[in-house]
């Protein structure tokens, strides 16, 4: 286990309908890596089922989580985020980490959320071309690239892309003292 990550923390975001691949693969190496990684979903302890079947286990509530206590959230894509985004306690939460300045990595439809919290404007961001039209209109800088860092703003587009999204998100992780 690498010291580097032996103090950090990152939030990830489930509800039904995650996508699948987005979830696991960088849950997996960013807890690989040596951090701590905490699924929030809308209910403690609920079991929530990804597109494709795969079942995901919240482990907090997301009401019940503060953006002080970790380093940085990570929002899968899929049917989720458009969910997600109508809750008021998802949207503050992803708004106080970009604020402070902590880690906002979102990939495929993921930044709907951010969209909907008020983050992108400004941001050069990339996600699945079928929300390019709502981050320009958002204010973000759309861009077709497999992953996109603008300074504590990670995105990515789709599955295929998972490899150097989460070697991204760890090294950015890494980076932060």
């Amino acid at each position: 286990m690498p010291e580097s990550l032996a103090n950090r923390s990152v939030l990830m975001l489930v509800a039904d309908d995650y996508e699948d691949l987005e979830l696991w693969y960088p849950l997996l190496r960013v807890r690989e890596a040596g951090a701590t990684a905490v699924v929030a979903g809308p209910e403690t302890r609920t079991l929530y089922r990804g597109k494709h079947g795969y079942p995901c286990e919240s482990e907090a509530a997301i009401r019940d989580v503060a953006a002080r206590d970790f380093d940085g959230v990570m929002i899968p894509g899929g049917w989720m985020p458009d969910k997600l985004r109508r809750d008021p306690a998802t949207l503050a939460l992803v708004r106080a980490l970009a604020e402070s300045g902590k880690l906002v990595a979102s990939i495929c439809h993921g930044p709907w959320i951010m969209i909907s919290a008020g983050v992108c404007r400004g941001v050069r961001m990339t996600s699945t071309p079928a929300i390019r039209d709502d981050l320009l209109n958002a204010g973000a800088t759309w861009v077709d690239e497999p992953v996109v860092v603008d300074r504590h703003f990670i995105s990515s587009r789709r599955p295929p892309d998972l490899p150097v999204f989460a070697a991204r998100i760890i090294d950015h992780l890494a980076s932060r003292h």
